[in-house]
């Protein structure tokens, strides 16, 4: 009996293992035994099998239209295209120095110096560089260890790159900024990120977001797992931003078991282009406070203002001027070097200022800082110089005055043609751009277009941008990857291109528009 058992024993193990090699033996019985074993070694990756969120996220300003712009221009580069264009615009992103924006000379000396520390020691470099950019790249290495720019830093940024941007803060807002509270980033994504890694624990927890917003915000909460909690910037107030409306929002998505955390404020306003008053801005904050929701101040377009019936205010300068502190309220500012008159997008520098956490819970988000090491260096460097630029008595100060208020004043007229374009043509309507870089105007499409959109499948403020890039070249994104008003459409164009160049792009646009507006006429 027990050889039986020891026997029986040994032919289920011989078994188990002939079904795992994919072999054929006798089973217990005597009977032949085979089993398919799965092929580890074909690939086990398809969309199907991936993180479901990666696959929700969107993030239309790179999205399909984009893709399509990319070979069209790899179609002009053979020299052996048909289409009716000679160039592609990308008029989809704030790019500012791939279309012609040139780099501020005071920062771009220090940072090479920065770079490349040996240029200070010899005699020809006073007679190429300022003296103020000699004498300011010479302070950065010094609070650099080893003065070694491609060495890793402090994971919330070098200490004394930190001070510097804390004295830009406090002379712009006129209240301290203490340098502990600064997270120095490669641009303002991945602080955006880190927040909603810190924030968001299951997708019971919301954020409320403005509709129409910028899709890094839709696609960070659904990548970390989130709700996204829209709250409607009303167009016909030139894109307003009306408390009760937000409110109402908050309301139905708590009665729907959604614990709202936070608050996106994006100003001045991506896509839509509006500066908030700074009334409104204190409704804002008192909002917050009574709700206790943490506010995210979206502040990186905080140079780009074109009215004079408008000023940018930072959100930590109305917080403190009502007389809250810390204790208060939590406050989370973005900057970034990508945009404003410096446009460095490729430098990829930037900071978040947070105020208002409790110590234990800033020590899991520099845990959260840490595990990415550190920001660049070069990006550090350019957030210290945008928030410390040249003062007057410095050598670079009447030509660093004359760059910056060149590129601002030609962004002003820009907004201003692309706006009063728009506006001229059928079926368009455009709030005057305030602020940032972009125009947003509706589409007020005819039936007969929404129904030929429909056909191939694609919503109509797609189907309209994929027509004038074919037509034109000029790419620019559909109002549907901003999200808006549900029966709504509308596109987001930069007002970037060089001033030269505008009149063709207005030329193109109009022809084009006419033309689309003649086909589909109802």
């Amino acid at each position: 009996m027990r050889r039986f058992v020891v026997d029986r024993a040994r032919k289920l193990a011989a078994q188990k293992l002939a079904m795992a090699q994919n072999v054929t033996v006798n089973g217990v019985d005597g009977s032949p035994c085979k089993r398919w074993q799965r092929d580890y070694s074909a690939t086990s990756v398809t969309v199907d099998t991936i993180n479901p969120k990666v696959v929700k996220c969107e993030y239309a300003v790179r999205g399909e239209i984009v893709t399509h712009a990319q070979r069209l221009q790899q179609e002009l580069q053979s020299k052996q295209s048909s289409l009716p264009f000679n160039e592609i615009i990308y008029c989809n992103i704030g790019n500012p120095q791939s279309l012609g924006q040139q780099p501020i000379t005071f920062f771009r000396e220090v940072l090479a110096l920065c770079d490349h520390p040996a240029l200070l020691d010899k005699s020809e470099t006073h007679g190429i560089f300022s003296s103020d950019s000699i004498a300011r790249a010479w302070k950065i290495l010094d609070g650099i260890p080893g003065r070694a720019t491609g060495a890793y830093s402090h994971s919330q940024g070098v200490k004394s790159v930190r001070d510097e941007i804390a004295e830009g803060i406090a002379i712009r807002d006129g209240f301290p900024c203490n340098p502990d509270d600064l997270y120095l980033t490669d641009g303002a994504s991945p602080g955006v990120h880190m927040m909603m890694q810190l924030l968001i624990r299951s997708e019971k927890d919301g954020i409320l977001c403005p509709i129409p917003q910028y899709p890094l915000y839709s696609a960070s909460i659904a990548l970390h797992g989130g709700k996204l909690v829209p709250y409607y910037l009303n167009e016909s107030t030139g894109w307003g931003l009306e408390i009760s409306q937000v409110k109402e929002q908050l309301e139905s998505a708590r009665l729907n078991g959604i614990d709202v955390r936070a608050i996106v404020i994006i100003n001045p306003g991506n896509p839509t282009g509006q500066v908030l008053s700074e009334e409104n801005q204190r409704e804002i904050v008192q909002f917050c406070k009574n709700e206790g929701l943490i506010l995210l101040a979206d502040e990186v377009y905080q140079d780009n203002v074109y009215v004079d019936n408008k000023k940018f205010h930072s959100f930590k300068k109305i917080t403190r001027s009502m007389g809250y502190g810390e204790k208060d309220i939590c406050l989370v500012s973005y900057q970034s070097v990508s945009k404003g008159y410096y446009g460095e997008c490729g430098k990829r520098g930037g900071y978040m200022e947070v105020t208002g956490l409790d110590s234990d819970v800033k020590e899991q988000l520099y845990k959260v800082a840490s595990v990415n090491l550190c920001s660049n260096i070069s990006g550090q460097i350019l957030a210290s110089l945008i928030m410390n630029p040249p003062k007057n008595g410095d050598e670079s100060f009447e030509m660093f005055c004359a760059e910056r208020d060149g590129i601002l004043s030609s962004l002003t007229r820009r907004a201003k043609t692309l706006v009063e374009a728009l506006n001229e043509l059928e079926g368009i309507t455009c709030n005057v751009s305030e602020g940032a870089m972009y125009a947003f105007p509706r589409l007020h499409l005819p039936q007969a277009a929404i129904k030929a959109a429909e056909a191939v499948n694609v919503v109509p403020d797609a189907f309209y941008a994929q027509r004038l890039l074919d037509a034109t070249g000029i790419v620019v994104v559909p109002g549907s990857g901003f999200g808006q008003v549900p029966g709504t459409w509308h596109f987001r164009c930069t007002i970037l291109p060089q001033e030269e160049k505008m009149p063709a792009i207005v030329s193109g646009l109009t022809e084009f528009h006419k033309k689309f507006m003649e086909e589909f006429h109802d």
